[in-house]
């Protein structure tokens, strides 16, 4: 599964009318694209961020799809955006929330990695960090995403509402450290951010 991913920021005073159009628009200019698998929108309001994830079944499908689109894309957050960056990632460990509900809140965190460490990085996380995260309450999903060549990647997780992000920040804490104790990891940023928007069709596989 392959994921692009936009981070833009501005003047908080504008993000309101740039995240009612991207609510409006996003998934019936993303969902008929061939390959589409899910989207997201996130947003600090009071920082001035948002950044939006969409998922596609292969590289072909998200360069494709981005091709129709950025030009809608770059008119959508103009009225907001004063600094925008596209990346392209590969989802290399994924659990697919069930359903997110109102009031969700989202968890980012990006790093650095040696890239001949990536399948026993990607290990841990499958088998030891996501199971301890799948036990907090409130906990609905997360992923592990790459860029390989550029040696960066990020996890995400998706909790139920902001009480349930802010109880988790000590279980999640101890298990970042012991990954980036482990080697090959090298933290770069956290943040959160108010879940906008969260479209996830159904499909037989994660």
């Amino acid at each position: 599964m392959f994921v692009r991913t936009v981070y833009a920021t501005g003047d908080p005073a504008a993000l309101d009318r740039t995240l009612d159009g991207l609510r409006a628009e996003a998934v019936g200019l993303l969902a008929p694209q061939p390959g589409y698998r899910g989207f997201g929108l996130f947003a600090d309001r009071e920082l001035g961020i948002l950044t939006m994830g969409s998922w596609w079944e292969s590289a072909r499908a998200e360069r494709e799809s981005d091709e129709r689109l950025r030009g809608r894309r770059a008119e959508l957050l103009a009225p907001f955006a004063g600094t925008v960056t596209t990346d392209l990632w590969q989802a290399v460990v994924a659990a697919r929330p069930v359903q997110a509900g109102p009031g969700a809140w989202f968890r980012l965190a990006r790093f650095d990695f040696d890239r001949v460490q990536g399948d026993r990085i990607a290990a841990a996380f499958r088998e030891r960090a996501l199971p301890a995260m799948q036990r907090i309450d409130g906990f609905l999903g997360g992923s592990m995403l790459f860029a390989v060549e550029d040696e960066r990647g990020s996890v995400g997780g998706l909790f139920a509402d902001r009480a349930a992000l802010v109880a988790s920040r000590g279980a999640v804490a101890e298990a970042r450290a012991r990954a980036v104790a482990g080697g090959g990891v090298r933290l770069r940023s956290l943040e959160e951010f108010e879940v906008i928007l969260l479209d996830l069709p159904k499909q037989s596989s994660p």
